[in-house]
Formats: structure tokens, C-alpha cells, sequence
């Protein structure tokens, strides 16, 4: 008996003991929490949890019960009510989260989703665009200098567009990847948090605001001019070609998805292949008198850093590739498609700037058609129209999406209403703004006539910045505990090097434009 009660009197000693251990620890853990050791790792719990769009709608019910734990464990919420307040710092590090449901309730998800191939298309008619007729110009004042460059600028431009993406992602406890990020702005949110929380948003929505509108501008310009060049002798203006041009592209207003983009991508890209095919024929059948010994390794220090600008701004397509990465069936294809799409960029520029600069050598114009022959010049550039106007909705519909965003769909925070009703038609003020953009592009098109120029301040400025700069610098920032020293080491190079190029092209470029309009100097 004696031995009995000493055995119970043993064991209620050792849970007494043990719930004091216990309730210590809980008090050390809330301790730490207070004081920030514990938050990164909630954070990311958080973080991982809100990824899986699917499943948001339960974990919204959900949410009041973890905040409520998470809270007695750590102590580090401010309340149980402020269930937004924590979701979004996880979600892009400023804001609210984005909703999945559109006015009308349809899920984002229900959207027509789009294979490698389509966005395969989406990245090729980005990079294979009508700028590759400027690309013999950078081989006149580079040389093998300019041909290197064409090759060197897909491989960052490949390397970047994927680095970007790995940003969206993160590793859950259990070491799989998953997107907690959805935009290119998320991501500079995240950079930027918690310190400036909103500043890398606003820094990426103005950077992507500008190359897009500035794509769609140029885009009208060089329709305008190539109408005009090819029949000089109808009574009708560049203006007034500009105009109809703009009026042809109207319909862009009521773009929906990127399924429809992705078709006249497809169209885009074979009137690409066409024009290819007229020129590097043309330029085939005067092989016999093409001048190797023109080509060198020297560079015009004063017109060089302008064409850099032309060839980085030839291949940007990182402001479109988180939306078509989340646009994908398969994103899990999304490095293979890189892959082709930059190698097949690479082999057809270089091999089209090489080809028609030893064509015509010294007389290589800025853009490449103007030395072909009046009969062959009206067939080419009535392509290269239908390849501008069929090039002009990537873009749009990449800057609608962005001031969508930014004005109408922002949470509580938006300046306007929704754009969209309950059944997900457009609403007024939401046609108003794609009417509006449209004919802004035309005002600018009218009124700013130097082509060449424009395009290489804005490869400059923005596409260095938003191809080579941002994404290796949220890179190093995001994703620095993953990666490996030779990762590092390509990373500072693509901010060093991207950083002089555009230093460098931006200042040329603006000497350009005083000059030309100086002298009053056209295009």
C-alpha cells in the first residue's frame, strides 16, 4: 500500500513538472514571438497557405481559427478581426490580396487557359518583333561586336524571363514550390516590404505602363510611315494613314482574355516568317557580291550604345511572362518554351542582321527595307503593317490589364468602381479607358514622329531596366538562401553590365533626340 501511494504521489510530481516545462516554453516561445523570431516563420506558413487560389474561399471561413491560435502561441497578431491586414502582407508584401471572383462570381481560373505552343506564339511575336528590321543598322556601327550582342542579349533575356518567374514561387515545409505571387508587381512588393511596402509596385506598374504604351505607339508610327513609303503618290498623309490604322485597331477595346491575343500572335508570327523569307531571298540572290571584308570589330562610340538599345528593346517580354506563365495549363513547361522561343530569336536575328548588312554593306539603312528595290519595297512593307497591327494587342491588352489593376480592381483601394458587372461584361467607364488608350497611342504617334530614336530611349530605359536590372536584383533579394555562387555571380553581372548599357544608351539617345529635333530632322 505504502509503495502504491508513493508511485501516484511519483507521477502526479512528473506531469506537474512537465506542465510547468511546457507552459515555460509556451512563455519563452511568446517572448521570442514579441520579439520577431517567430514572425518570419508564421509569415511564411501564411504565405504558403494563401498560394492555393482554389482553396481560398474555405480558408477565408477558416482564418478567424488560425489567427486565434496563432495568436495564444506566439502573441505577435494585433487582433482577430484583422484578418485582411494579415493576408495581404503575405500575398505581395503592401496590399489586399487580389480576389479570385470577379464581380459576377466566375472564378479567374475559369478563364480559357492557353498551351506552350499559344504562349510559346505570345513570346515569339514579343521577340521576333517588326524591331528585328533595325538589327542590320547595329551590325553597321558594331560589327562582330553587334552580331555578339544579339546573341548575348537572348541568353540574359532567356535567363531573366525564368529567374522572374522563380520569384513567384516559394518552397512550402514540405520543399515543393508553389506561386505566391501573381504579377510582376508582387514581386517587387515583396522587395520592397516591409520598409516600402508599396514603392517597388508603383516603381514596376509606371516602368510597365511606359514600354507597353511606348510598344503600341511604335507600333502605329512605322504603320503610318510604311504606308506612306509604299505609295507615295496617293494624295494621303503619314498622318492620315496613322489614323487609319488606329481606326483599324479599335476593336482592341473589347479584348478579354489573352486566348484571342494568342491568335492574332499566331497571325502576327507567320506575316514575321513572310517578311523574313522576301528579305533574307532577296538578299540570297546577291550572295556573289555580299562584302565580308566590311565586317569588323570596331564600334561607333556615338551611334553604338542606341542600337544596344534597339536590341535589348527587340527582345523584352518579361512584363507579359508572369501573366502567361499563370495563363498556362502547364506551367511546369514554362523553361522549355523559353528555351525554344529565345534560341529560335537568336539563330533568325542574327542570321537576318548578318545577312542584310553584307547585302548592302555601308548602305544599310536604319531600317532595312528602305534598300530594297520599289517593286519588292511595296510587297514587304504591306506585310509589315499587318505584322504591326496584328502586333499591337499583346501589348494593349498587357497595359488595360495594368491600369485595370491599378485603378479599378485594387481591393478597397482602388481609386474607381469595378470595371466589370455582374455578369462580367465591361462596363462603361472600363470601354472608356481601352477607347481612350487607343487613341492616346494615335495623339502620340502623330505628334512624335522619331521611330528610331524613341525605341532606343525606351530599350534603354525601361527595357534594360524591367529585362536585365529588376530581375536580377529580386533575385539576389527573394531568393538569395537558395541560391548557388555561380547563380550569384550571374546575377551582379546582369545588374552591372545592364546597368551601364542603359546608362549609356539612355544619354545617347536623348543627344539623339535634341539633335534631331534641333535641326528639325525626320525619320
Amino acid at each position: 500500500m505504502a509503495h502504491l501511494i508513493r508511485h501516484k504521489i511519483s507521477n502526479k510530481l512528473t506531469n506537474a513538472a512537465h506542465t510547468v516545462s511546457n507552459k515555460s516554453q509556451a512563455k519563452v516561445s511568446g517572448v521570442f514571438a514579441r520579439l520577431g523570431f517567430q514572425a518570419a516563420t508564421d509569415e511564411e506558413g501564411l504565405g504558403f497557405a494563401e498560394c492555393d487560389d482554389l482553396d481560398y474561399d474555405y480558408r477565408q471561413g477558416m482564418q478567424m481559427d488560425v489567427l486565434r491560435g496563432e495568436e495564444e502561441e506566439g502573441g505577435d497578431m494585433e487582433g482577430e478581426g484583422d484578418v485582411e491586414g494579415d493576408t495581404r502582407y503575405q500575398r505581395d508584401g503592401t496590399g489586399p490580396r487580389q480576389s479570385t471572383l470577379k464581380s459576377g462570381g466566375s472564378l479567374e481560373e475559369d478563364k480559357p487557359k492557353i498551351t506552350s505552343w499559344e504562349a510559346g506564339w505570345n513570346v515569339t511575336n514579343a521577340i521576333q518583333g517588326m524591331f528585328v528590321l533595325g538589327l542590320p543598322y547595329a551590325i553597321l556601327h558594331g560589327g562582330y561586336l553587334g552580331l555578339f550582342l544579339i546573341i548575348f542579349a537572348a541568353v540574359v533575356c532567356c535567363y531573366t524571363g525564368k529567374i522572374l518567374i522563380a520569384c513567384l514561387y516559394e518552397d512550402n515545409e514540405d520543399g515543393i514550390k508553389v506561386r505566391v505571387r501573381d504579377s510582376y508587381v508582387d514581386i517587387a512588393n515583396a522587395c520592397c516590404a516591409p520598409r516600402f511596402p508599396a514603392l517597388g509596385g508603383h516603381v514596376v506598374n509606371v516602368a510597365q505602363i511606359i514600354e507597353l504604351v511606348m510598344t503600341c505607339i511604335l507600333y502605329v508610327v512605322v504603320s503610318g510611315n510604311l504606308m506612306y513609303n509604299s505609295f507615295p503618290s496617293f494624295p494621303v498623309s503619314q498622318k492620315a494613314w496613322s489614323v487609319l490604322a488606329t481606326a483599324a485597331l479599335l476593336p482592341c477595346a473589347f479584348l478579354k482574355n489573352l486566348k484571342a491575343v494568342s491568335k492574332f500572335s499566331l497571325l502576327c508570327t507567320l506575316a514575321h516568317f513572310v517578311i523574313n523569307i522576301l528579305v533574307i531571298a532577296y538578299c540570297l540572290s546577291r550572295a556573289r557580291e555580299w562584302a565580308w571584308e566590311k565586317v569588323k570589330f570596331y564600334i561607333d562610340v556615338k551611334k553604338f550604345p542606341i542600337s544596344i538599345g534597339i536590341i535589348v528593346f527587340s527582345y523584352t517580354s518579361q512584363i507579359f511572362l508572369p501573366s502567361l506563365e499563370g495563363n498556362m495549363q502547364k506551367p511546369s513547361e514554362f523553361h522549355c518554351m523559353m528555351d525554344w522561343t529565345h534560341i529560335a530569336a537568336c539563330v533568325l536575328k542574327g542570321l537576318f542582321a548578318l545577312v542584310a548588312y553584307l547585302t548592302w554593306a555601308d548602305a544599310t539603312k536604319e531600317v532595312i527595307t528602305d534598300n530594297l528595290p520599289s517593286t519588292i519595297r511595296a510587297v514587304v512593307n504591306l506585310f509589315l503593317v499587318a505584322k504591326a497591327l496584328l502586333s499591337y494587342p499583346l501589348p494593349f491588352f498587357a497595359a488595360v490589364e495594368v491600369l485595370e489593376k491599378s485603378l479599378f480592381q485594387d481591393g478597397g483601394r482602388a481609386l474607381f468602381p469595378d470595371c466589370y458587372g455582374p455578369n462580367g461584361q465591361l462596363k462603361t467607364w472600363g470601354l472608356g479607358l481601352r477607347v481612350g488608350l487607343v487613341v492616346f497611342t494615335l495623339l502620340m504617334a502623330v505628334f512624335v514622329p522619331h521611330f528610331a530614336l524613341l525605341m532606343g530611349l525606351t530599350g534603354s530605359l525601361t527595357g534594360a531596366g524591367l529585362c536585365f536590372l529588376l530581375p536580377s536584383l529580386f533575385h539576389l533579394k527573394l531568393q538569395w538562401r537558395n541560391l548557388l555562387w555561380h547563380h550569384v555571380f550571374f546575377d551582379v553581372s546582369i545588374f552591372v553590365i545592364g546597368g551601364i548599357c542603359a546608362i549609356s544608351g539612355f544619354i545617347h539617345s536623348i543627344e539623339g533626340l535634341i539633335e534631331a529635333y534641333k535641326y528639325d530632322i525626320h525619320d
